[in-house]
C-alpha cells in the first residue's frame, strides 16, 4: 500500500501535464508546436525501429563509458585527496580552477586534440562527471567520524585498509550523491558534445530535425532526451536504495539506541 501511495504522489503531476498537454494541443495547427499525438507517433517510429543503431545505442554507449570513467577515477581521487590532507591543500587551487571551466568551452579543445570520433565524446563526458563525483567523495572521506579512525589504528590497521574498510563505507551516501549530480551532468555534457562536428546521436539528431524543420522529430528526440533522464535518476536512486540499505539499518539501529 505505502509503495502505490508513493507512486501516486510521484505520477500525479506527470499525469496532469500530459492530459493538459494533449487537450491543449490537439485542435493545434502551429508549425512548432504540433499535437502530442502526432509527437508521440513520430517518437514510437524513430525510436522503437529506426534510430536506434544509429543514434540511440551510441549516444548511450559514450555516456555509460564516460560516466563509469569519471566516477571512477572521482572515487579513487577523492579518498586519497580526502585521506591525505595536505595534499588535499596543495592540489585544491588546480582542481578549483579545472572544475569552474565550462565543459563546453573545451569541446572546440577536445575536437582538436581528439577528433570527432567517440573518444573525444567519452573523454568530456568523463570529466564533466568526474567533478562531482570528486568533491563529494573529498567531502566524505574527510567527514569521517574520528572515532571509527580511532577504532581502526586501535586494531593496528594500515593506511590502505582503513580507507577501504572504514573510511569509505562511511563515506558511501556522499559519494552516491555525487553519483547522482554526475548523471545529470554526463546526460547535459553528451547532449552538448553531439551538437558540434557529429555525424550521429540523439544530440546530433534534435539539431539536423531544427535545422530541417522537421519540427515534429525534433520534438520527440526532446521527449527522448526527458525520458532517458528520468529514466536514469530513477536507476541510480533504486542502485542507492538497494546498495547503502545497510546504511540506514545502522542509522536505524544507533537512532533506537539513543532513545532507549
Amino acid at each position: 500500500m505505502r509503495h502505490l501511495r508513493n507512486l501516486v504522489v510521484e505520477a500525479w503531476l506527470p499525469v496532469v501535464l500530459v492530459v493538459g498537454w494533449w487537450l491543449v494541443s490537439a485542435s493545434s495547427t502551429s508549425l512548432f508546436f504540433p499535437p502530442l499525438s502526432r509527437i508521440l507517433t513520430r517518437f514510437r517510429q524513430l525510436w522503437f525501429f529506426e534510430r536506434i543503431p544509429t543514434d540511440v545505442a551510441p549516444s548511450l554507449r559514450n555516456y555509460v563509458v564516460g560516466l563509469l570513467i569519471g566516477a571512477a577515477l572521482g572515487i579513487a581521487v577523492g579518498a586519497v585527496l580526502g585521506f591525505v590532507p595536505w595534499l588535499w591543500r596543495a592540489l585544491r587551487p588546480l582542481f578549483e580552477l579545472l572544475r569552474a571551466t565550462p565543459v563546453i568551452a573545451l569541446f572546440p579543445l577536445a575536437i582538436i586534440l581528439l577528433g570527432t570520433g567517440d573518444g573525444e565524446k567519452v573523454t568530456l563526458i568523463g570529466f564533466a562527471c568526474f567533478w562531482p563525483v570528486l568533491l563529494a567523495t573529498v567531502d566524505g572521506v574527510r567527514g569521517v567520524d574520528p572515532a571509527k579512525l580511532d577504532v581502526s589504528h586501535s586494531f593496528r590497521l594500515g593506511r590502505a585498509m582503513t580507507l577501504w574498510r572504514v573510511v569509505l563505507p562511511a563515506a558511501a551516501p556522499q559519494v552516491a550523491g555525487g553519483i547522482r549530480t554526475a548523471t545529470s551532468v554526463g546526460l547535459v555534457t553528451m547532449l552538448g558534445s553531439e551538437l558540434y562536428a557529429a555525424d550521429r546521436g540523439i544530440g546530433y539528431f534534435v539539431l539536423q530535425s531544427q535545422r530541417e524543420f522537421s519540427i515534429v522529430d525534433m520534438w520527440a528526440g526532446l521527449l527522448l532526451l526527458g525520458m532517458l533522464g528520468y529514466l536514469v535518476n530513477l536507476l541510480v536512486g533504486i542502485a542507492e536504495h538497494r546498495l547503502l540499505s545497510w546504511h540506514r539499518s545502522m542509522r536505524e539501529f544507533e537512532s533506537r539506541r539513543l532513545h532507549a
